[in-house]
């Protein structure tokens, strides 16, 4: 059995679903694109191809056995995109959540059927159908949990818009003890410079009391205060609208001094090792294509 142990973002990583780009299939239509810079990589016939970033993530998996880390692989879908995991579930403290997703990602859900099977089914947790949620706007961390969220009229025009306002209550209710703060995210069907997929694609917490930020990615000024107030204005580093375009917030910690990078992000790895971080850098910039990174592309299970 597995027993699932998440309490934050950075605790030393020991099991973890990292997706899989095998079989990945065709470049998909326009209609078919789930986010703003997909789309544009498709209009400008540069979208990634399959055997780039196949070996990308093995250089991932690399680096987190490296780390002693068991890493869980979905079962391979023919034609089917599965490198995010952390779209599909999450977990935080000793539950796993299944993100109620976009419909037609549901089967990469069944394809981790081989490791749900090793956690207690009690500790499955499906939220209510009018819970939208992914776990790429979920960030357990300490006696907090940090929700990105759109909560405007218009959230059903957008195809960017992933996680509900009743998202944001229905974590309350399942963890009284902690304080869920949600942060209202700018979204975007058409500019990936203006669109903050997830929470992780404008902020990320780290080790040593840091933490990466972005604030034209946040609506609401005084809720991106909050955070540069929760970590101090000298913890954070604050990356430029291109920057979050690269995904520079989108790295993983595998324990509290380690982060695995995109290798091209050296303005980032620089001040990590001068914070004195040890920074693994791997290639990752075609799956950056997708508008997803490093954390995207993990589902953690069990952290000390």
């Amino acid at each position: 059995m597995l027993n699932l142990r998440v309490k934050d973002e950075i605790g030393r990583l020991q099991a973890v679903i990292l997706g899989t780009a095998i079989s990945n299939g065709p470049i998909p239509t326009l209609e078919e694109a789930y986010d703003p810079k997909s789309m544009e990589h498709i209009k400008a016939g540069t979208y990634p191809l399959e055997k780039d970033m196949v070996k990308e993530m093995d250089a991932f998996a690399t680096v987190l056995k490296k780390y002693d880390v068991k890493v869980f692989r979905p079962t391979i879908i023919e034609d089917c995109n599965q490198i995010f995991s952390r779209d599909i579930a999450f977990v935080i403290e000793d539950k796993i959540f299944h993100s109620n997703i976009l419909p037609d990602r549901e089967n990469e859900f069944e394809a981790i059927q081989h490791v749900l099977d090793l956690i207690d089914p009690e500790k499955l947790i499906r939220p209510p159908e009018e819970v939208h949620v992914e776990g790429g706007d979920v960030m357990p961390w300490y006696d907090h949990i940090f929700v990105g969220t759109y909560t405007a009229d218009d959230y059903s025009s957008y195809i960017t818009a992933r996680t509900n306002k009743a998202a944001v209550e229905f974590l309350q209710e399942q963890f009284p003890h902690k304080k869920v703060k949600s942060f209202e995210l700018r979204k975007s069907n058409t500019n990936a410079k203006q669109n903050a997929l997830h929470l992780d694609c404008c902020f990320q917490p780290l080790g040593k009391g840091k933490a990466i930020l972005h604030k034209n990615g946040f609506l609401v000024k005084e809720e991106y205060q909050w955070l540069v107030n929760f970590f101090g204005e000298e913890n954070i580093f604050e990356i430029t609208e291109e920057e979050m375009y690269q995904m520079f917030s989108n790295v993983f910690s595998i324990s509290p001094d380690v982060v695995v990078s995109e290798k091209s992000f050296i303005r980032l790895n620089n001040w990590l090792r001068q914070q004195g971080f040890t920074v693994e850098e791997i290639p990752y910039s075609e799956i950056a294509k997708q508008e997803g990174l490093l954390r995207c592309s993990t589902l953690p299970l069990i952290r000390q």
